[in-house]
């Protein structure tokens, strides 16, 4: 694999316009949380006027974080995002803990929970094709968990042919996923329009109970772990950064391209979620374990035929998410390896394609050591661990899937520091408030002041409603900072 050192003839070459960029912060974006988290945001709220709540709430959330991320993003246009965002505003640390925390966890547990989901839906796909049960198992466990780390193999290789081949990509599955989306909003009104006797009709009193009679029928904590599993759906439409020295005109395009992807996004997050509690009842969308929400929704629709593209729907829905990930993950390792907070040789760009051929090869190889090491932490029980009044247990929570405890893990580190990364508006117009700024965000200081204490006070729920998994990161972040005063704090010099 053939590489050049990293000059100034041998930078990222700006290629994507506004409809790529947009294509990346949506399709990034839209994997699988739209089609399975309705079924965990049903298991902690039992009214769907709450769980439409949620959905908008953490859409407009998102809003008001893209409205204020945009002028961050313009202000430092690189390869990096957060990374870069967070040296500049709070240090050096914050900065490297962000990419350990990426790299180590997010950004690789996303990939690799994306890529199981993807191997799911073609199981699927096969075992609905055979006529099989929804328990029955088609794939050996062996061969599900190759075609998982083949299918991340596969893309790495596309996407180090070059940003314009991951970006073209990108567009298409994008477009497909959107569609998908729109077929599953307007489904319940077709079917009642050219079906006269359907076996499953789309029913207004499934939206009941709409809001609860009192408050400590939900409690603020069951609301919050419901948004976890919603932030997650949108978790993803800050991944035009990473790339925004790939973007061109990037002081108009990348404000266009967040705040219209995110706008299309909340349009049809919450018309999706509508259109399944129209057909499935409450009760079903909870117990929804073993099939995507969206394939159960399709099969009472359409019959056998309507689950099966469904599925398919969701595989290449999820192809996508997991394509827009290897396509923006490696720029993370690129950044830190320029700045010596990394090995050099990750910022070597490749000779032919200019890509960051080895930091793909290398974030994309720890993804697929999480599947496996996932794999075996599923199939074999680890011992608890018992220090008088205190318990230690590493193993799966009780009726908790392993793709919503991967995803947790990942949203702990994602919600602390991304919010960091937004709250860094305020650093910014204090500290540098001599930079030109082409766009400047939309209600500063209100929005952003907003978005950061929402996301502050669904942390710190966390600690309640996910306490392994938060107490995990934190370890994980801890671990960052020793690996930073111990290899880089004191062997290179501080300045950025």
């Amino acid at each position: 694999m053939a590489m050049n050192s990293n000059d100034s003839t041998h930078r990222l070459p700006r290629v994507l316009g506004p409809w790529m960029a947009t294509a990346v912060v949506v399709g990034t974006v839209i994997g699988s949380g739209v089609f399975k988290k309705p079924h965990a945001v049903a298991k902690d709220v039992d009214h769907f006027g709450l769980i439409l709540v949620a959905w908008v709430l953490v859409g407009l959330l998102a809003m008001f974080g893209a409205l204020a991320y945009a002028e961050v993003t313009t202000l430092f246009p690189r390869a990096g995002g957060n990374y870069v965002f967070l040296r500049e505003a709070y240090g050096r640390l914050a900065g490297f803990l962000w990419g350990w925390v990426d790299f180590g966890i997010i950004r690789s547990g996303s990939i690799a929970a994306l890529a199981s989901v993807f191997s799911e839906s073609i199981h699927d796909i096969v075992r609905q094709i055979r006529g099989l049960p929804a328990d029955a198992r088609v794939f050996s466990f062996g061969t599900e968990h190759v075609l998982t780390v083949g299918v991340i193999l596969g893309l790495a290789a596309v996407n180090v042919r070059g940003v314009r081949w991951g970006g073209l990509l990108q567009l298409t599955m994008t477009l497909v996923k959107v569609g998908s989306l729109v077929a599953i909003i307007l489904l319940p009104f077709l079917v009642i329009a050219l079906v006269r006797s359907p076996a499953h009709p789309p029913r207004l009193e499934h939206l009941s109970p709409l809001w609860p009679q009192d408050w400590a029928e939900v409690g603020w904590s069951n609301f919050g772990a419901a948004m976890v599993g919603v932030i997650w759906a949108y978790h993803g439409w800050m991944n035009i950064a990473p790339v925004a020295e790939e973007v061109r005109d990037p002081q108009r395009n990348i404000p266009v391209a967040l705040i219209g992807g995110v706008g299309i996004l909340i349009t049809l997050y919450v018309g999706a979620n509508v259109a399944y509690h129209l057909v499935l009842p409450h009760p079903d969308v909870a117990r929804l374990t073993d099939s995507p929400v969206a394939t159960e929704f399709a099969r009472r629709l359409l019959g056998p035929s309507g689950g099966i593209l469904m599925s398919l729907a969701i595989a290449l829905s999820v192809f996508g998410a997991l394509n827009g990930n290897i396509l923006v993950g490696p720029r993370l390792l690129y950044a830190l390896a320029e700045d010596r907070l990394a090995p050099r040789s990750l910022s070597l760009l490749h000779s032919r394609f200019r890509t960051p051929a080895l930091a793909t090869w290398v974030l994309c190889a720890w993804s697929c050591a999480l599947v496996a090491l996932a794999a075996l932490w599923s199939r074999f029980p680890l011992p608890t661990v018992s220090l008088g009044s205190w318990t230690l247990d590493l193993n799966l929570p009780e009726g908790k899937a392993l793709f919503d405890v991967m995803t947790d893990y990942a949203m702990f580190g994602a919600i602390a520091l991304e919010t960091l990364a937004v709250m860094s508006v305020f650093v910014f117009r204090w500290r540098r408030p001599e930079m030109a700024r082409t766009y400047r965000c939309f209600g500063y200081p209100i929005v952003p002041a907003i978005y950061g204490l929402v996301m502050l006070a669904v942390w710190l729920n966390m600690f309640s409603r996910q306490r392994s998994e938060s107490w995990a990161g934190i370890g994980y972040i801890v671990l960052g900072a020793i690996v930073y005063f111990g290899c880089f704090k004191l062997t290179w010099s501080d300045k950025s």
